[in-house]
């Protein structure tokens, strides 16, 4: 007579293999909505998740998003990630500031291009001509002073706005306070944060225009620690790399030079150094916006198991050739 004690025990081994086969293959590129497949991981999996996620900027496959739309996927993200992650695990963003966000509340900014102007005739010149010939209209003065009415105009009514006078003014807006807060509410703790620089973004914002903003040159890189044991391995990495970058702050990392299979790639080191720093050999990396591979790839490479979630389907493609070329995985 078999044991009772013995069947409730090969019972409860076939519950666990059945529930462990209903998660997610590791070392696998999965397609769909992050959202949906974090809640298809095994609890306590993952040792690290880094991931850049959509910056609503613009960006082709950020077409429809809204604001709210956008604040809401990053938040549903992050807490998702809180069950994903084993104690003492990290959550690891590089995330930039929205450069041009639109308000429409704010003032516009009437920039007077002084060095730009085309007809050099000035505010003051027009007004002490208007002071002269207090009975003339703007044409009048424009004779005058040699120059178009539309000059005139634009010199006392401050209107020279070039550039969609019906657009929204636009400015700066800092992400790093709603990443945090998002995190916090998950039960995240803001661990550490990095500076990635990069090669200067000419395209964005470029020198000649008539502001005195700066180049997009630099992104963030936000580090949440899960409450829990973290293992602490100062072997991970060289003492001349804990030197040059595994102890500092800001990282001097190209950028990719032609984004022609998609139009957002950061550089394989970026990843591969957050990788070395927190986590080990044989940890599990995830990457729920794995875009082109490049987290994945930088896993596979350092020993490391990897997961990566993707919505659109050819760069899912484009993720798993890059590994497969990588391959087989280190053991």
């Amino acid at each position: 007579m078999v044991s009772p004690l013995l069947v409730w025990e090969r019972e409860s081994l076939l519950t666990e293999v059945e529930r462990e086969s209903d998660y997610l293959d590791e070392n696998a590129i999965h397609l769909g909505d992050a959202r949906e497949l974090l809640g298809r991981m095994m609890p306590g999996s993952v040792s690290l998740s880094f991931w850049s996620p959509p910056y609503f900027v613009g960006k082709s496959y950020e077409q429809g998003m809204t604001f709210e739309d956008w604040q809401e996927l990053i938040n549903q993200v992050i807490a998702l990630h809180f069950d994903a992650l084993k104690p003492g695990g990290f959550l690891a963003i590089n995330i930039a500031d929205i450069l041009v966000f639109p308000d429409t509340e704010m003032p516009r900014i009437q920039a007077d291009n002084v060095a730009g102007k085309r007809v050099k005739i000035t505010t003051e010149q027009v007004l002490a001509a208007q002071r002269r010939y207090p009975d003339y209209n703007r044409y009048q003065l424009a004779e005058v002073l040699g120059c178009s009415e539309q000059t005139i105009d634009r010199r006392l009514n401050n209107n020279n706005v070039r550039g969609g006078k019906y657009a929204p003014q636009t400015k700066v807006k800092l992400v790093g306070g709603l990443v945090e807060q998002w995190a916090t509410d998950a039960g995240f703790y803001l661990y550490d944060r990095r500076v990635w620089v990069k090669d200067p973004c000419w395209e964005n914002s470029r020198w000649h225009s008539a502001s005195y903003r700066s180049v997009d040159e630099f992104e963030y890189i936000y580090v949440f620690w899960k409450p829990g044991i973290t293992k602490v391995d100062r072997d991970r990495l060289s003492r001349n790399e804990w030197g040059e970058w595994g102890s500092r702050s800001v990282w001097h990392i190209s950028s990719v030079r032609a984004n022609q299979d998609h139009e957002a790639q950061f550089p394989l080191e970026l990843p591969r150094r957050v990788i070395r720093i927190f986590s080990g050999r044989g940890d599990l990396v995830l990457d729920p916006f794995i875009g082109s591979g490049a987290t994945a790839l930088a896993a596979v490479r350092e020993g490391r198991r990897y997961m990566g979630f993707e919505l659109l389907p050819h760069y899912a493609d484009l993720a798993r050739s890059r590994i497969a070329a990588q391959m087989p995985f280190p053991a």
